[in-house]
């Protein structure tokens, strides 16, 4: 009989946890992966996304909307805590930086892009790995964890416990439940949600074209930064960079039986690349989970042909509405990831290519010079968030002593700002915080 189980291991899970491990409560951990050395899967098991590049952006910018449940000020804090306990376990070991730069804010504003800003600790996968490492050794001394151990169902009680289902039959009881399971506990949270009665509201995808382009192209406005976020608002919309990688590669990613283009940060391999690479993302709402993944799995799909198929186009060649199928010669844009050369207006739909021609010839105005044509475009990337749960302040829902907080609570979009209400509900149930 347990006091709290947490259900997932990704960041949210794993903060939580931190902050429940000296509580004097009895603190179990599920996963329905493996634990940290075993992990062969890039979404799922200690750890969660947090073992990819170990991006934390600490920032209300972007990233989600936990200042809504905490308060703006408290928000950045909690975030300033997880950076402290990052630190704590080596994260320091990768210097923190910020894109904040109030040259480029004013002129980019003249061109009509929004800059949003960020501080940012980017860890690189190695360092991830050894600081995700240090903290399940602490963990695993102090709280009970059972890995490939997805819960079957979640039943309440007449006394107010919780009865949890694992897959070998066993029934492990619990006083308060904490759900941390990511976005791709998407599935086996709807149905939790409908089995507890739980709102569930709509649901969001972002998709877009990675850009590929010179790496001095953007050096008139990166001048006092790494990196920056620019947003390009239309009639219709708001786009917004994501992931750029200076010296970058662009690389394939799967997920769920999907092939999409990603990029790699330079710190990531040996020798960086003479390109920089981002996506320009257009967001879309769906009243449901299911209608925004049949959305995004209907276009990517078609571009995979069921293989792992990316599809590209010269800059030059999409302005001028010409076939890149032949793509040879000498060019001042050498792909990193391989794909096939073809009229992306063949591929995706009309709303991405007009939405990245504009953007890109505001981004002319704001650079005072012209993107080069080589420029490569690859189709498509995409990310899928989850719904909104319906959940209090605190991320209880409407069965009390259940808890739904990171990403798979549709507040959260980011590492950061996950690992950031794992802390905030943590400290609450340890009474820290009441």
């Amino acid at each position: 009989m347990f006091d709290i189980t947490i259900i997932g291991a990704g960041v949210s899970g794993i903060f939580a946890a931190h902050e429940l491990a000296t509580s004097g409560r009895n603190i179990l951990m599920l996963d329905k992966g493996t634990k940290l050395n075993d992990r062969q899967d890039s979404y799922i098991g200690f750890g969660g996304l947090g073992l990819s590049e170990g991006k934390y952006n600490f920032t209300n910018d972007f990233g989600g909307e936990l200042e809504h449940k905490t308060g703006y000020d408290a928000a950045l804090k909690l975030m300033e805590d997880v950076d402290d306990l990052l630190c704590r376990y080596g994260g320091s070991e990768a210097e923190l930086y910020h894109t904040f730069d109030p040259e480029l804010t004013s002129r980019a504003r003249e061109a009509g892009f929004g800059v949003l800003t960020t501080r940012t600790r980017h860890l690189g996968t190695k360092l991830s790995k050894q600081v995700l490492q240090r903290m399940y050794d602490y963990l695993e001394a102090r709280i009970t964890m059972k890995f490939e151990a997805e819960p079957v169902q979640i039943t309440r009680n007449s006394d107010g416990r919780f009865a949890i289902e694992l897959p070998d039959g066993t029934i492990v009881e619990t006083g308060e439940i904490i759900i941390a399971t990511g976005r791709s506990g998407n599935e086996w949270l709807a149905r939790q949600c409908q089995s507890l009665q739980i709102g569930v509201g709509e649901a969001r995808v972002d998709l877009g074209l990675r850009v590929e382009m010179k790496g001095n192209q953007l050096d008139s406005i990166l001048k006092h930064s790494f990196e920056t976020k620019l947003s390009f608002a239309g009639d219709d919309y708001t786009a917004t960079t994501y992931c750029m990688n200076p010296k970058g590669r662009v690389v394939l990613k799967l997920q769920e039986g999907l092939a999409m283009p990603d990029g790699q940060n330079y710190r990531e391999k040996e020798d960086g690349s003479p390109n920089l690479n981002f996506t320009l993302f257009v967001p879309s709402r769906f009243p449901t989970l299911a209608e925004a993944d049949a959305y995004l799995r209907g276009i990517v799909r078609r571009i995979n042909q069921n293989r792992q198929r990316i599809a590209a186009q010269r800059l030059g060649d999409l302005r001028d509405r010409s076939d890149s199928s032949s793509d040879k010669g000498t060019r001042s844009v050498i792909p990193t990831l391989e794909a096939e050369f073809t009229d992306l207006r063949d591929e995706v739909p009309e709303r991405y290519i007009e939405v990245t021609l504009a953007f890109l010839k505001a981004l002319e105005t704001l650079l005072g010079e012209p993107i080069d044509e080589d420029t490569i475009l690859y189709a498509i990337d995409g990310k899928l968030y989850s719904p909104a749960i319906e959940t209090s302040e605190t991320f209880e829902t409407r069965v009390k002593g259940l808890y739904i907080i990171g990403d798979c609570s549709g507040t959260t979009h980011s590492l950061s700002q996950a690992a950031a209400s794992g802390v905030y509900v943590g400290r609450w149930l340890a009474g820290r915080d009441r």
